[in-house]
């Protein structure tokens, strides 16, 4: 069992930038691909970006590419997410997800293929 807690989110300004944390307890965490996916108000939970178990691969959604980067660090057992040139329209609950399949190959970008859920964070982006 991986527990995932997510830190960083706030109320910003549209141009600013935030840096989001996440957290992760046990020792298995260095061979999951993690993600982060956010869920905004009345919308489905949507992929944002993954990393591989390496930090070798990643992925993005097409509508942050370019201003949000996602990277890791295992000793520290802790992912991030660095989100700049905000927008209002990235308001949501952002969370963090871990793939439990261990070291495999692919980025994944979907919602069921993630069983470990952190409890997420409310970043707020404001006109």
């Amino acid at each position: 069992q991986v527990q995932l807690v997510e830190s960083g989110g706030g109320l910003v300004q549209a141009g600013g930038s935030l840096r989001l944390s996440c957290a992760a307890s046990g020792r298995t965490f260095s061979s999951y691909t993690m993600g982060w996916f956010r869920q905004g108000p009345g919308k489905e939970r949507e992929f944002v970006a993954a990393i591989s178990w390496s930090g070798g691969s990643t992925n993005y959604a097409a509508s942050v590419k370019g201003r949000f980067t996602i990277s890791r660090d295992n000793a520290k057992n802790t992912v991030y997410l660095q989100m700049n040139s905000l927008k209002p329209e990235d308001t949501a609950v952002y969370y963090c997800a871990a793939d439990r399949r261990p070291y495999i190959g692919v980025v994944t970008t979907t919602v069921k293929a993630y069983d470990y859920w952190g409890q997420g964070t409310q970043v707020t982006v404001s006109s």
